[in-house]
């Protein structure tokens, strides 16, 4: 019986009841105290129970133990039996621990003993006591043999078998109830070998005595019989359950149950029925949840509640009937918990935590019947009539009528005592510690499947319950946990309730920082109490931060209140000064709080105004002693601090930058507080941003309370949804009136450079040239009204292009820097000092190695000292001063170059024969608007091609050409003699120009361009032709064909000339030859041509047998086709015509 709980049968289920139903075997004759044998046997069945092994109870009892006396007479007829109870309280201990279905008789006897016969009577003499002491009962005995060998296979020790035969015959026992257990190494394995044949026998004495108890069933009615329907039914079932047939257990039991339902009930067998079906109704959802049916069980659960919820029985103890439901409610919760903790998948609908919900409810209700009905009984009556509760025969039942079944009392005067008793004890009870656990239990759930809501209703109510129950702390500590959930969702009457019951937890354990913490949220516009309340609660938190106690909060119990004034009384005796802080975010206080700055951005050169607006809506005006202004950079907090001029705070010293002022906040009226400090100059650049507003209540001498905004002020009701923002006025506020309405925070300023007075002028002439030094000329001037110092000059590449600009832009300053490769910008070059108006200039150079546009940045900083007033005071500041320049640079080629091969008649070759010479052109077109001066040219040739002239010099040195002007190079080349046909490089062509308007001094840009690469013939023959440039009509043409042999064996070679009506001409007109390898032929010829103009040659066909038609081809493309024949002067046509 609990303290909490002087009640524990009421609803209270039995252990014997919740253990699992196990068979009862007990072991005799072993000796586990003093025998290492019998006690290494009792461990391997008692240790490491695990689940898999079979479900038995094992117990070591002497053999000559007394067991429960069965009835030395069976009932054949209960046709004059009434029954005074339905199940009575021993039985179900009976069977689970005293009854056993099996009882094992150990003996060491070896098959080869000597003494066999000694042996066997005294063996069966320990049979026979133990058969006496269980005289009557159907209990199973069996005898386990230990020996010290193990046994041979069946069929070959043959005297065991004979000795087997004559030990069951003596002791009488049927074969299967002897067993062998040999001791040794494989003890484990024989044990649970032997468990499962006791679990066999144990079955079949479960079976028996099921069936025994159904066979009663026959001679009972249901006119005087029902009590007993139930308790068979019961029986049935359990004995079902200790045979581990669960399904039929569980049909049994809803059998009982619908017996017992059929039972007729009033007011003095009321608490039995319901507590048998207490029994029964647990026994089905139990088992339903282990056939993994947690909808039968439910619904079971739900008819069982929905039947016995009205049936109250007597009305003097009707909170006996709360205190039933509400176990019967935490029972099912808790079946409901194992089950899913066995792997059973439960709903945000359907859990535990709604059935610990309604059993705490039950239980809240039993606590309010107990204060409208037990409010007479002030004493337990003489003598005790619940003297024995705890040895009652039938569960259920009254200790003062015992086996009672009749419908009327037999002594009203008993019964009224033991009514008067039982309210007594219900008295005496703390419902509260009863309730807690169930609503913590209600929680964990709720919380488990995320139904908030549910979950801090439940904790308010664990917070009411702890306050009756007078732990004010858990109380305090639980309600302030849900208190900003319901401050975010803007319930406002329910906050309201919370927090007047936290007040009084505060003052019950006199916590000022709690107490005033919640004083300032009760006082402002959303709590929904009384103006007469709101002043009360004022009062007391200036009593509070006065240092002086508060007075008592209404409705906290008048013992309580004594404890509490002690409680302040002591606090307010301490000499140490109370200080706390009161994150006012998380609060609706009465006191709001907003800050600004003036601008969103400010100049280095200018003070920085920031603006704290507070307004309070309390009962009466307040003061408050201190206020501060916390930013980002802790050096200008001593600018943002302000001390009440007239309160107790106004004697104290002030510190640097702190100021007096008024904090007298009048009810409804907006104050505003103006500081004013200058940027430092690390700060430039930056944002100077609010992190939180302090405001001081009380003195810091003996109780202060700091009122904590973070960031610009807010707190937890700061309006978030456009559609709760209602203002009270149309249109703006009137001048000099401020509506808190219309003042919005800005946190944050950013702090930038003073403008700068310098002027920046950039010259230079568009567009540049790849590969230049691009000249901008840049002239600085100064045109502060002062020195400025430390100037310098970054320039280059502007941030954030494209990446390809990064390294393909190099940056110079100053001719002297200039170099084949540099960065992409400079920064930071020193310049000094400029006096006022001065002057000075850098040249910035910019080599574009690509063409395309880059924007150029030139970024000047400087230092120089300006005058700022503030707050009637004029402060010399050294400001940095920024100026940017930004120019776009075009870049573009300077000229366009082509190149191509040539053979020597000039048209276009792509390949070329080896040994052969051939021509390099090149022409060169200006493309830049500005004129573009050529200085030299140089062709830079691979080891594979050479120059036919033996010095090579360029030809376009000094060659100036303006746009789309074009200039051209030949060169004779010629490749080496190669047996293999392969492509092989020419070279490089490099052009050194610069343009002609920059200066001298400047570099001039180098251009290399790669040539092409050219395919090298190796052809058998080359053929030299050595003829004049033209010829005349009738005059003498000589013509020289010289044939080389380029292949390294002879060659037969056959040569002829074809006829032509242009000339007539003397020399071989067919001839064969042979030639040496590398040798040479010299073929001569005389033309007389004929007719004037560009005539055609005659053709030399030349053919060798070892290349077909490769010769003939070469000659073709080797010998010129045509010359320019003038025609005859007048001298020649007279000395014709003389002649």
């Amino acid at each position: 019986m609990s303290a909490q709980d002087p009640l524990p049968s009421v609803g209270e289920l039995p252990p014997e009841l919740t253990c699992r139903p196990m068979g009862f075997v007990v072991l005799t004759d072993c000796d586990i105290l003093y025998n290492a044998v019998h006690k290494a046997i009792w461990d391997s069945f008692s240790a490491s129970r695990r689940p898999d092994r079979v479900p038995l109870s094992f117990r070591v009892l002497p053999g000559d133990h007394e067991y429960p006396k069965c009835r030395s007479k069976q009932r054949s007829s209960y046709e004059w039996y009434i029954p005074k109870g339905i199940l009575k309280t021993g039985w179900m201990n009976k069977h689970l621990n005293l009854v056993p279905a099996l009882v094992v008789i150990f003996f060491d006897l070896d098959w080869d003993e000597a003494q066999w016969k000694e042996k066997q009577m005294e063996c069966a003499s320990r049979v026979e006591v133990v058969r006496h002491s269980l005289s009557g009962r159907g209990t199973k005995v069996a005898v386990v043999l230990i020996q010290k060998n193990a046994p041979l296979p069946p069929g070959e020790d043959m005297v065991a078998a004979e000795r087997a035969a004559a030990l069951c015959s003596a002791c009488d026992l049927s074969a299967k109830s002897l067993f062998v257990l040999p001791h040794t190494d494989h003890l484990f394995g024989y044990t649970i070998r032997l468990e499962n044949a006791f679990y066999e026998l144990a079955q079949a004495y479960y079976h028996t005595e099921g069936r025994r108890v159904k066979a009663h069933k026959e001679f009972l009615n249901k006119t005087t019989h029902q009590l007993l329907f139930v308790r068979h039914a019961f029986k049935i079932a359990f004995f079902n359950e200790l045979k581990q047939d669960t399904h039929t257990a569980l049909k049994g039991y809803k059998v009982a149950y619908s017996y017992i339902s059929e039972l007729r009930t009033h007011d003095t067998n009321m608490l039995e029925i319901k507590t048998i079906s207490g029994f029964i109704n647990y026994k089905i959802c139990k088992l339903s949840f282990q056939h993994n049916a947690p909808l039968d069980a439910i619904s079971q659960f739900r008819k069982h509640v929905d039947y016995y919820k009205n049936k109250t029985g007597c009305p003097e103890l009707a909170f006996e009937h709360s205190a039933w439901m509400c176990k019967q409610f935490q029972i099912f919760g808790d079946l409901f918990d194992e089950a899913i903790r066995a792997g059973l998948n439960a709903i945000q609908t359907q859990h535990p935590g709604f059935y610990y919900q309604q059993s705490a409810n039950h239980a809240i209700n039993r606590k309010q019947l107990c204060k409208g009905l037990c409010h007479s009984a002030t004493s337990m009556p003489d003598p005790n009539p619940l003297e024995d509760a705890d040895k009652l025969e039938y569960f259920g039942q009254r200790p003062w009528r015992q086996g009672h079944q009749s419908i009327d009392p037999p002594d009203p005067g008993k019964e009224k005592e033991g009514i008067q008793a039982l309210q007594y004890q219900e008295v005496k009870v703390d419902h509260s510690w009863i309730i807690i656990p169930l609503l913590s239990s209600a929680v964990a759930q709720f919380k488990k499947y995320k139904s908030a809501r549910m979950k801090r209703y439940l904790m308010v109510q664990m917070g009411e319950e702890y306050y009756h129950a007078k732990d004010y702390n858990k109380g305090l500590t639980l309600l302030d946990r849900v208190t900003w959930d319901y401050r975010n969702e803007r319930w406002w009457g329910l906050l309201t309730s919370i927090l007047t019951l936290s007040l009084r937890c505060a003052y019950l354990v006199a916590s000022i920082q709690e107490y005033v913490t919640i004083s300032l949220e009760l006082i402002g516009r959303y709590a929904r109490i009384s103006a007469e309340d709101k002043t009360h609660i004022q009062m007391n938190l200036i009593r509070v931060i006065s240092n002086n106690p508060p007075e008592p909060e209404a409705g906290c119990p008048s013992d309580s209140i004594e404890q509490a004034k002690a409680r302040w009384k002591e606090k307010q005796s301490n000499e140490e000064p109370a200080m706390f802080t009161v994150e006012m975010q998380n609060i609706v206080p009465f006191v709001e709080c907003k800050a600004t700055f003036s601008s969103s951005r400010s100049t280095a050169d200018s003070p920085v105004v920031l603006e704290v607006y507070l307004r309070a809506l309390c009962q009466f005006p307040i003061r408050f002693s201190k206020l501060s202004a916390l930013l980002s950079n802790t050096a200008y907090n001593e600018y943002c601090t302000l001390t009440d001029g007239k309160g107790h705070t106004a004697s104290a010293p002030l510190s640097p930058g702190e100021h007096h002022g008024d904090l007298y906040l009048t009810p409804g009226q907006v104050r505003r507080y103006t500081f004013q400090f200058v940027a430092l100059p690390e700060d430039v650049g930056k944002k100077i941003e609010i992190k939180s507003i302090a405001l001081t209540l009380g003195s810091e001498d003996s109780c202060c309370a700091i009122l904590h905004w973070s960031g610009a002020g807010g707190d937890a009701a700061s309006v978030t949804n456009i559609q709760e923002h209602v203002t009270r006025r149309r249109g703006l506020p009137r001048e000099g009136e401020l509506d808190w309405d219309f003042i919005y925070m800005d946190p944050t300023i950013s702090i930038v450079p003073r403008p700068s007075n310098m002027d920046i002028q950039l010259h230079h002439n568009p567009p540049a040239l790849m590969n230049e030094f691009y000249c901008i000329n840049i002239v600085i001037t100064n045109n502060e009204a002062s020195t400025i110092d430390n100037l310098s000059i970054s320039c280059g590449l502007k941030e954030n292009q494209d990446a390809t600009l990064e390294t393909t832009t190099q940056v110079f300053l100053d001719e002297a820097s200039l170099s084949v490769t540099g960065p992409p910008r400079i920064r930071n070059v020193a310049l000094g000092s400029l006096q006022t108006k001065e002057k000075v200039e850098k040249k910035l150079y910019i080599r574009a190695l690509e063409t395309g546009s880059r924007s150029i940045s030139i970024r000047t900083v400087y230092q120089v000292k300006i005058n700022v007033n503030h707050e009637k005071q004029v402060s010399s500041v050294l400001c940095t001063c920024f100026k940017d320049e930004y120019v776009v640079v075009h870049t573009v080629l300077p000229y366009d170059v082509s190149i191509k091969l040539a053979s020597l008649k000039f048209e276009t070759i792509e390949h070329v024969h080896s040994d052969e010479p051939f021509l390099l052109l090149t022409d060169i077109k200006c493309s830049s608007p500005w004129p573009v001066t050529i200085e030299t040219s140089h062709l830079s040739l691979s080891n594979e091609v050479n120059t036919v002239d033996q010095k090579v010099e360029s030809q376009l040195t000094s060659v100036s050409l303006k746009q789309n002007e074009g200039a051209s190079e030949c060169f004779c080349l010629m490749a080496p003699v190669n047996h293999q046909q392969t492509t092989v490089p020419i070279g490089h062509y490099s052009i050194t120009w610069k343009r002609t308007s920059c200066d001298d001094n400047l570099p001039a840009v180098q251009t290399i361009l790669a040539l092409p690469s050219v395919m090298i013939e190796n052809i058998p023959l080359f053929i030299e032709t050595n003829i004049p440039s033209h010829g005349r009509v009738r005059d003498s043409l000589p013509v020289e064909y010289t044939i080389y042999n380029r292949t390294p064996i002879v060659q037969e070679i056959e040569a002829g000339m074809e006829p032509s009506e242009a000339f007539m001409f003397s020399g071989h007109k067919q001839v064969c030859f042979r030639m040496l390898p590398s040798n040479s032929q010299k073929l001569t010829y005389n033309l007389y041509p004929l007719v004037p103009g560009y005539v055609k040659l005659p053709r030399l066909h030349i053919s060798m047998p070892r290349y077909p038609g490769v010769a003939d081809d070469l000659g073709g493309r080797m010998l010129p086709t045509h010359i320019f024949i003038k025609p005859q002067g007048r001298e020649g046509i007279a000395e014709i015509a003389k002649g």
